[in-house]
């Protein structure tokens, strides 16, 4: 194992093209846009530097992991060098289908195919290609370079070897890992939406103002964000998103807050719009 492809550069495709080549892999981060790379590549530096500052990693640790990065728009090049390819891109089936029946045309029959997504099925996607038994899901936290957790679940043919593989990718990574089977929202999605849509409700019948709703959940149950605080970082549409499966796959009690999808039809999604449940 040796070159890793990203697809999508995004927040967590960023985070896991930088975790990847501070573990020693050469890395290729994919994106159709060029000025999606360029903010990608001067997020991923101030990572670096922040990783300086405080000691993370050593200044000849840092050299090595930005020489080991590349950053391209040609999904179908990248892929024929691949040995593990990492799809992070948005959570829609139609993306997600094209992207993996892309790869599977392109890529060598020794590569392994993984999915950062937090709900979607590794089996459903997995029938993208002819290689359902190389095909899993590894989900990542966000901020990626700070949370220690890969969540990788199999799916119906996730072959032993793929699951042993793809471990020890992310433990030399710097992460730790849970191996989980298929199931919907796996194991820190479902409870994490739960908490977040809860919140929401909490919001909405007027319990207290996110302030207090959020330093309740941190203190009293020593979370380390709260769920508004959460929601606004991972973007609220990507919550909606997450919960709308959730409530399909598992019934009445993820069904999303009134108050979440009027913040999404607002377009007060978090972070990336600038304002969420709260400004910024």
């Amino acid at each position: 194992m040796n070159s890793i492809t990203v697809i999508g550069s995004g927040v967590m495709g960023r985070g896991i093209a930088y975790v990847a080549s501070v573990g020693g892999y050469q890395v290729q981060l994919i994106d159709i846009k060029e000025e999606a790379l360029q903010n990608a590549k001067a997020d991923i530096n101030k990572i670096f530097d922040k990783g300086l500052e405080r000691g993370k990693i050593t200044s000849e640790q840092a050299d090595k992991a930005k020489s080991s990065l590349v950053y391209k728009t040609d999904l179908s090049e990248a892929a024929k060098v691949s040995d593990l390819i990492i799809e992070a891109v948005p959570e829609k089936k139609e993306i997600k289908k094209s992207t993996f029946e892309q790869i599977d045309k392109y890529a060598p029959e020794s590569c392994y195919f993984a999915t950062n997504t937090s709900t979607m099925s590794p089996t459903e996607i997995g029938s993208y290609t002819n290689r359902p038994e190389k095909v899993i899901a590894m989900h990542f936290f966000n901020p990626v370079h700070k949370m220690p957790l890969v969540e990788i679940v199999r799916g119906l043919e996730t072959s032993d070897e793929t699951a042993s593989v793809v471990e020890e990718v992310s433990q030399k990574m710097g992460k730790e890992t849970v191996v989980v089977n298929e199931f919907p929202g796996f194991v820190t999605s479902r409870i994490s939406a739960m908490v977040g849509n809860e919140a929401f409700y909490m919001l909405q019948e007027g319990v207290g103002t996110p302030e207090e709703i959020d330093k309740a959940i941190k203190l009293g149950l020593n979370y380390p964000m709260g769920p508004f605080e959460l929601g606004d970082l991972v973007g609220l549409d990507a919550r909606l998103n997450n919960l709308k499966y959730l409530h399909e796959t598992l019934g009445e009690k993820f069904r999303p807050c009134p108050l979440l999808e009027k913040y999404v039809k607002a377009g007060r999604l978090g972070r990336k719009t600038g304002r969420g449940v709260y400004e910024y």
